[in-house]
C-alpha cells in the first residue's frame, strides 16, 4: 500500500504562519499536521505501508525534504519526494508524482486531520472518504444510489443532493488507473477553475463503470486558517488524552509556581513560571512563560511569553510577546512587547 500526499501550497489563509513554514509542517497537538495525517491513515488501513510519496513545491527546502522522509521511515516506508512548483491543481499535483502511481494507494491533501474507524472495502475500485455534514451546500458532496455506491460528485450543491462531504482523502484498488484517466484530462486540456482536477479523472473512471464507495470518518478537522487550527489542535489534545497514546507533558518541563490543566501538549525544556496553563495548549520545545494566562492556544518553539493572557491565539517559532492582547495570531520571530 502507498500514501500519495499533494501538498505544494504553503498555505495562504494560514499566513503568517506559513511565511516561514508549510502549513502541513505547522505542528498540531505537538506533531506536524502532515505527520499526524499519514499516521491516522495508515492506522485505519491496518496494512503495510510500502511508499509514502510527497508532492511539494522545491522552495521548502532539503531540511523539509528530511523531515517527510523520516515520517515515512518511520511507518517502516520508503520516502519520495516529487515537486509540483506550479498551481495548477489536485489533478496536476498527483500526475506529478506518475512514477508512484501504481498498485493499491491512498491519496491524502495535507490540510486536514482525521478520526475514523471502518473496514476498507478492499472489493472496489476506490473508497471516497466522507464526513456527514450539517451544510452540504457548503462542500462538494457524493451522491449514492441503492446499494450505498457513490455514482456521482456534486460540487457545492444548490438542492439536497446528499450531507456527504468529500474530504480530499481516497483509496485506489490500482491508483495506475486514476493516473491514466488523469492523464487524458491534462491531454485533452480538462480544466475547471483555471486547474486540472482530479474529480474529473474520477468522473471518466465512473463513467466506465467502475465501483465508488463511501468510507465515512468520525471527525473531520481543518486546518485552512487560523481559528480552525486552534479549535484542531484543542480536539486533537482531547482524543489523544483519551487515547493516552502520546505522552503530553515531558519530563523536562520545568514548572516554578504554575498550573497545568489538561489536554495540554507540553514540548521538551518548556519553562513555565508564574503561569497558567490549559485547557487546550499546545507549547512547543523551549517555549518560555512568565506571569501568564493561557487556554485554547497553539505555540510553536523557542517562543517567550510575559504578562499575557491569551485565548485562542497561535503564536509562531522563536516568537516575543509581551502585552494585553487576548486572540492573537502572530508567525516566526515577530515581536511585540
Amino acid at each position: 500500500m502507498k500514501i500519495i500526499v499533494p501538498m505544494a501550497g504553503r498555505g495562504s489563509r494560514l499566513r503568517p504562519h506559513t511565511l516561514t513554514i508549510p502549513k502541513p509542517l505547522i505542528p498540531v497537538a505537538g506533531k506536524p499536521i502532515v505527520h499526524r495525517l499519514v499516521e491516522d491513515i495508515a492506522g485505519v488501513l491496518n496494512q503495510d505501508i510500502d511508499e509514502v510519496a510527497f508532492i511539494i513545491h522545491e522552495s521548502f527546502g532539503k531540511q523539509v525534504e528530511k523531515d517527510l522522509i523520516a515520517i515515512a521511515e518511520k511507518l517502516g516506508a520508503k520516502g519520495t519526494i516529487y515537486y509540483q512548483n506550479e498551481a495548477l491543481g489536485t489533478g496536476h499535483a498527483i500526475m506529478c508524482a506518475k512514477d508512484s502511481l501504481s498498485g493499491p494507494a491512498v491519496i491524502a491533501y495535507a490540510d486536514t486531520l482525521i478520526r475514523a474507524d471502518f473496514d476498507l472495502d478492499t472489493t472496489a475500485d476506490s473508497v471516497i472518504w466522507v464526513k456527514q455534514v450539517d451544510e452540504p451546500e457548503a462542500f462538494g458532496v457524493v451522491n449514492l444510489n441503492d446499494n450505498g455506491e457513490i455514482i456521482e460528485l456534486v460540487e457545492k450543491p444548490q438542492e439536497f443532493v446528499s450531507d456527504l462531504a468529500v474530504i480530499g482523502i481516497y483509496y485506489f484498488k490500482d491508483v495506475a488507473v486514476l493516473k491514466n484517466e488523469l492523464q487524458l484530462v491534462i491531454d485533452n486540456n480538462i480544466i475547471h477553475g483555471g486547474e486540472y482536477q482530479i474529480n474529473d479523472g474520477i468522473k471518466q473512471m465512473m463513467e466506465k463503470g467502475m465501483k465508488f464507495v463511501p468510507g465515512k470518518v468520525d471527525e473531520w478537522m481543518d486546518c485552512g486558517n487560523k481559528d480552525v487550527t486552534v479549535d484542531t489542535n484543542s480536539r486533537m489534545l482531547k482524543f489523544l488524552l483519551d487515547d493516552a497514546e502520546e505522552t503530553m507533558v515531558a519530563e523536562t518541563v520545568r514548572i516554578q509556581n504554575s498550573t497545568i490543566i489538561p489536554p495540554c501538549y507540553i514540548g521538551e525544556n518548556v519553562v513555565l513560571i508564574n503561569s497558567i496553563v490549559g485547557p487546550n495548549v499546545s507549547l512547543g520545545n523551549a517555549t518560555h512563560l512568565t506571569n501568564t494566562k493561557i487556554q485554547n492556544s497553539l505555540v510553536q518553539t523557542h517562543a517567550h511569553i510575559r504578562n499575557a493572557k491569551l485565548n485562542n491565539a497561535m503564536i509562531g517559532n522563536h516568537a516575543t510577546f509581551d502585552g494585553d492582547f487576548t486572540s492573537i495570531s502572530i508567525g516566526d520571530y515577530s515581536v511585540l512587547e
